[in-house]
């Protein structure tokens, strides 16, 4: 499967934003965007100020910044649009909704990895269920009554368990009922927009592919 395979930090400088894609290092001095908050490429004295973007340049910003947040590529994000604007209700929010109920944004939320690019390897590596059934594919969406799970054999991972004692100190999702002994998530409703913490401007992205 396509992946970027880049440098993640480039990704929030060229955004210039934190788009927390590497865990805990996202919240040190280390990070890119508390050393040099500039767009990548040659600069003189290593700085090269952000020129002023066009109407069109600051949709397609917003469109690329939400992708990389979650991880997802051009061809499945434009699918998954495609799916939030045949659905009842506003096509920003059900975007936005679509994503956060990705399975490996769940797994992340829930507290099993540190990031989603984690996530992501969990699951694709078969270490989590989902009703008791094993699942592979990270961008499975998953729905009210769902339970998600580590399986068995994969509960002494140490990127788990490294990852369980982060989560502790984090609010959870109110949309998920998560039971940490136990390692289980269960989805108790689909997130409204309030409980996605994105700080994005879904209706730039609609104003963007309305284009």
């Amino acid at each position: 499967m396509a992946r970027y395979r880049g440098p993640a930090c480039k990704l929030c400088r060229r955004e210039g934003v934190k788009l927390f894609l590497k865990g805990d290092r996202c919240f040190t001095p280390k990070c890119a965007i508390e050393k040099r908050n500039n767009p990548p490429g040659a600069a003189p004295m290593g700085q090269r100020p952000r020129q002023r973007m066009s109407q069109y340049a600051v949709q397609l910003r917003e469109k690329q910044k939400v992708r990389r947040i979650y991880g997802v590529l051009e061809r499945q994000f434009r699918r998954h649009f495609r799916t939030a604007q045949g659905m009842p209700g506003m096509t920003g929010e059900n975007l936005l909704r679509i994503l956060e109920t990705r399975l490996d944004n769940v797994v992340f939320r829930t507290g099993f990895a540190t990031s989603r690019q984690q996530a992501r390897q969990i699951v694709q590596h078969g270490h989590i269920e989902v009703n008791g059934r094993r699942r592979s594919s990270s961008s499975a969406q998953v729905k009210i009554g769902d339970i998600v799970s580590v399986r068995e054999k994969s509960k002494n991972l140490d990127v788990i368990v490294v990852a369980l004692n982060r989560a502790e100190s984090f609010t959870r999702p109110a949309w998920l009922d998560i039971d940490a002994k136990n390692l289980t998530s269960k989805v108790v409703t689909l997130p409204d927009r309030e409980h996605i913490d994105a700080v994005v401007n879904e209706q730039l992205i609609i104003e963007h592919y309305s284009r």
